[in-house]
């Protein structure tokens, strides 16, 4: 039988591997097919246990935002193992504990499926969207505290006039910090303490020695504008596609108004996607 075959099959003990080497999967809500104005947010959990009734996972989260998901939301579920992807359909059941700590316990998923390295994020029965990122070279990473004011003040003054659409390029532009030429990426999960990307073999030549980045994370806000953020690449691996992928670490710098800005506006996204207020709060 082929390996990946194999491994298809065997998901169960996929997962359980994950969970004994202290890994993640990668969550995001499953939507309808017609909400096509979204892009989907994967959030990275780590796996605490798996029994025949539940998978144990830590409640999403994001730079010290949690977001609450109600019992019997269903979601699409992708885990990773080297080279190879899968996803898979679950819904949660409910909360619990873990020590002081809040769990999702989620139904453990009646199958899984192989993404094709062509569809990194596609099976035959769902398709993810990835949110698009704007990425610079950070010249300076000590003198980001203005560019975050003026993004933050930017998507703020739009939001309360009622403005919507696109916005020109010199305005994008007048709020970013000193940075190196642009390169694009994808945003694949969000996490407590950064963000995962992947940078096509295209553009991964533009991922030069330095550590320090200038992201912009396009949410689809109506305002027309991204989400900007300081951050440091903390490790890096090529995929099987050739990708780069990069994690990166939030770089806030005790500045505890842009992070609070930040969850504040992912928790805006989700709480659109999910069709609910209150997805995010504070952890």
């Amino acid at each position: 039988m082929p390996a990946n075959r194999s491994r298809t099959e065997r998901w169960r003990e996929c997962l359980r591997q994950i969970t004994e080497r202290g890994g993640g999967i990668e969550l995001t809500p499953a939507r309808l097919e017609t909400d096509g104005c979204l892009s989907d947010l994967l959030m990275r959990v780590r796996v605490f246990d798996l029994t025949d009734e539940y998978v144990l996972v830590e409640v999403p989260n994001a730079a010290g935002g949690r977001l609450d998901l109600e019992p019997g939301q269903p979601l699409i579920g992708v885990m990773s193992i080297g080279q190879n992807r899968w996803m898979f359909h679950t819904t949660v059941i409910g909360t619990t504990h873990r020590g002081n700590e809040r769990c999702l316990k989620l139904e453990p998923p009646v199958g899984v499926e192989r993404c094709q390295r062509r569809g990194f994020y596609r099976i035959s029965t769902a398709s993810l969207s990835l949110p698009e990122v704007n990425c610079w070279p950070l010249l300076d990473p000590r003198a980001t505290s203005m560019a975050e004011a003026a993004s933050r003040a930017l998507i703020q003054e739009r939001r309360a006039s009622g403005a919507t659409g696109p916005v020109d390029a010199d305005v994008r532009e007048s709020v970013l910090p000193e940075v190196g030429p642009p390169f694009r990426a994808s945003l694949v999960n969000v996490s407590g303490g950064g963000l995962g990307l992947v940078v096509t073999p295209q553009d991964r030549g533009a991922v030069d020695e330095l550590k320090h980045y200038w992201l912009a994370v396009d949410l689809g806000d109506p305002v027309g504008l991204p989400v900007c953020m300081a951050t440091k690449v903390v490790h890096t691996h090529i995929d099987s596609g050739m990708n780069l992928y990069c994690g990166m670490a939030f770089e806030f710098s005790g500045r505890g108004e842009h992070r609070a800005f930040v969850v504040g506006e992912i928790g805006r996204y989700m709480t659109a996607v999910l069709g609910t207020p209150g997805a995010m709060r504070a952890a």
